[in-house]
């Protein structure tokens, strides 16, 4: 089944993580965001992946190549970020006269769910969640798709279009749709446009995460950390472990990585090639230490992700954090990832304080920034791509 991958947006939401990188770029598990869509969908039975790429593009032609997983790779840009539609409206010169199916880039798929959405006619992939009124809810008739609902008050259905479709070939003619009202060209209006053509149907996912703010990327580590984790229950030691290390539960510990003696591990636990981990460090929860990081003497990290040459080497609390690419935490530093009133932490997204959903939660550093010796980092708070603060200094606000 050929199969259309949308990855070239900006990934706003994700700042400062993305300042310098496309969102589907930044790393889950073992490797990125993008590559878990795409695995995913080889799994399932992709014979082509065209891949629609276009805000900092490079890093994602660099890391697929031509083929993945013996499936072969073509590459389409889409300019101007003008919608979903519009992005695959881009892709509709390298697709053939067969379906076709479109998947996010930035989503995260249960297997079963997308074998499910491969193996038959035309289809939309859905999730069942509590509260479907700030999503698309399907309105489902005997097993048909008979319409979407934007955000309804009172939903059809506890269904939500979960991004995921199996087109007809003739949805090819189907694609240049007008603009919305938020000056985009939408994919759920080719989808309207399928339905009232052909039936669809209603593919349920089981467990899906649109991966779009930093709460979620810590989610999605979560997810896909613990699968790993799963996968080597007594842990996976290929790099260098002290003998004098305690590791408990599942923990994998990838080939140049060394853990020092002194150190505690409790997983499950990531710890990828170049990373020094000690002596004398505590690391707990389902975290990430990303490749070439450094983790150092008596320093705590719990629950976070902390990306590749990140630099945390001395007597500093991280949790429940994301520290971008190269981040140097001067000796002493500290993070706050609980609010005093019990309230979910909040953080700014494209401007403006939003809940995270999560009690505790800690902070987001973009790529390079530093924080002077005894640094006091508040929940929620967010430092630019390379921002600084000074010694001694508590942060209350963005920087």
């Amino acid at each position: 089944m050929q199969t259309v991958v949308l990855a070239a947006g900006q990934g706003t939401r994700m700042r400062p993580l993305t300042d310098e990188r496309p969102k589907p770029m930044l790393p889950v598990a073992n490797r990125p965001l993008v590559s878990h869509t795409v695995d995913g969908a080889v799994a399932a039975g992709a014979s082509r992946i065209v891949l629609v790429v276009g805000y900092e593009s490079d890093p994602i032609r660099e890391y697929f190549g031509e083929t993945h997983g013996g499936v072969p790779i073509t590459y389409v840009t889409q300019h101007e970020q003008a919608g979903t539609a519009d992005a695959v409206r881009t892709a509709g010169p390298e697709l053939d006269a067969e379906p076709f199916v479109v998947l996010n880039g930035d989503a995260l798929f249960e297997q079963d769910g997308l074998d499910r959405l491969y193996d038959g006619g035309p289809a939309i992939a859905s999730v069942r969640v509590d509260d479907p009124t700030h999503y698309g809810v399907l309105d489902v008739e005997e097993d048909v798709v008979t319409g979407i609902v934007e955000k309804p008050a009172d939903p059809p259905s506890n269904l939500i279009n979960a991004g995921a479709y199996l087109f007809p070939s003739e949805a090819r003619d189907w694609l240049d749709v007008p603009q919305s009202e938020r000056g985009e060209h939408e994919l759920t209006d080719v989808l309207e446009r399928t339905i009232d053509r052909v039936d669809v149907r209603p593919v349920a996912l089981g467990r899906w995460l649109d991966v779009g703010r930093p709460w979620e990327l810590l989610e999605a580590n979560e997810w896909r950390i613990e699968a790993l984790a799963e996968s080597s229950p007594g842990g996976s030691f290929e790099g260098s472990v002290s003998d004098d290390a305690t590791i408990v539960g599942p923990v994998v510990v990838e080939a140049g990585a060394t853990v020092r003696e002194g150190v505690t591990i409790e997983g499950p636990a990531l710890i990828r090639s170049g990373v020094t981990v000690g002596p004398n460090a505590y690391v707990r929860g389902t975290t990430l230490i990303g490749e070439g990081a450094r983790v150092g003497h008596a320093v705590e990290v719990k629950n976070s992700v902390l990306m590749s040459g990140a630099s945390v080497n001395h007597l500093s609390y991280v949790g429940d954090s994301i520290l971008g690419r190269d981040v140097n935490f001067g000796a002493g530093t500290v993070v706050a990832n609980l609010r005093h009133d019990d309230e979910p932490v909040q953080l700014t997204v494209k401007g403006e304080r939003v809940s995270t959903g999560r009690r505790k939660f800690g902070v987001v550093l973009g790529d390079g920034a530093k924080t002077g010796i005894d640094s006091n980092l508040n929940a929620g708070v967010t430092l630019s791509t390379g921002a600084t603060t000074r010694p001694g200094e508590t942060v209350t606000r963005d920087r």
